[in-house]
């Protein structure tokens, strides 16, 4: 696939993008390297290996970090029950060495994401979703993986790739990650999509949504988000969902009542939506009040 190709399939999937992820997503994948993309939460991290799955027709096999994250569930696992089971039914075997040796066969083996993405005929592309959320003991661990394509499974040894994935880690810079782990990667940083880019991304994924309430929602959003008092910055997805359920609703102007009425599907919770309503930088955008504070 040249840059080209890719741009189309990109086009394809209604996905904007500009020159810089172009080269970044095309020299990762062509030299097989992990990409490691941070941001804040909600900038469309993750959207980037939903797209590039879509963009290579490969399967999507997704990580999801959290704090005690172990190689149990993000490696492999072994079916113990299935193994008590065949233990029970040779239990009479004279050969015990021959019984314990078979306990570690493939057919007891169960698979979790990393070791399925290795190990997957085809290539798949897999996403290690928020990893600064893990442990940095899991993060050492990946390093196996991500410099050499294998993993060590001491009943078994090492595994190598049947296929490399393309490797996507996304972080929201909850801690910092370790030198090692970005030495092996390349690297994006996302930020939140500026005015004509966050229109760019309501018209290409809600085409149906009427063109001027479009651009007064991406208005309001960058206004949200310009507003410290607001600590959940609204997300891409919300103002998608926002523009979407102001269509549902037949609005095709978006007043100072309407962005109250709907608050809750752009703010997340109660101290935002107030925040919106008594900041004096918490203007809406809409075409009612000159971007001024609505009491």
């Amino acid at each position: 696939m040249d840059v080209q190709e890719l741009k189309l399939k990109l086009d394809q999937a209604n996905y904007i993008y500009d020159d810089t992820l172009i080269t970044i997503l095309y020299v990762a994948l062509k030299l097989g390297r992990p990409l490691l993309i941070e941001g804040a939460a909600g900038v469309g991290k993750t959207e980037i290996a939903k797209v590039m799955a879509s963009a290579l027709d490969r399967e999507l096999v997704r990580l999801q970090c959290y704090e005690g994250l172990d190689e149990s569930k993000a490696l492999y696992e072994w079916n113990y029950q299935k193994q008590l089971l065949a233990i029970q039914v040779n239990r009479e075997t004279a050969d015990k060495d021959s019984l314990t040796d078979s306990l570690f066969r493939d057919e007891y083996l169960l698979e979790r994401p990393l070791l399925k993405s290795i190990r997957s005929e085809k290539p798949v592309v897999l996403l290690i979703d928020e990893i600064d959320k893990a442990d940095e003991e899991f993060e050492a661990f990946l390093l196996e993986l991500l410099s050499d394509m294998q993993v060590s499974i001491p009943e078994i040894g090492t595994v190598k790739a049947t296929s490399v994935p393309f490797v996507v880690l996304t972080s929201n810079r909850a801690r910092p990650l370790s030198e090692a782990l970005r030495r092996r990667c390349a690297y994006l940083y996302i930020e939140y999509p500026d005015m004509e880019k966050e229109l760019a991304i309501l018209r290409a994924k809600l085409p149906h949504v009427d063109d001027r309430l479009c651009a007064q929602v991406a208005l309001a959003v960058q206004k949200l988000r310009s507003n410290e008092a607001i600590l959940k910055k609204p997300s891409i997805a919300e103002t998608l969902d926002w523009a979407a359920a102001l269509d549902a609703l037949g609005v095709r102007e978006l007043t100072p009542d309407v962005l109250r009425q709907t608050a809750g599907f752009i703010l997340k919770n109660s101290e935002d939506i107030a925040a919106m309503d008594t900041d004096e930088g918490g203007s809406c955008g809409c075409t009612h009040c000159g971007g001024h504070h609505h009491g």
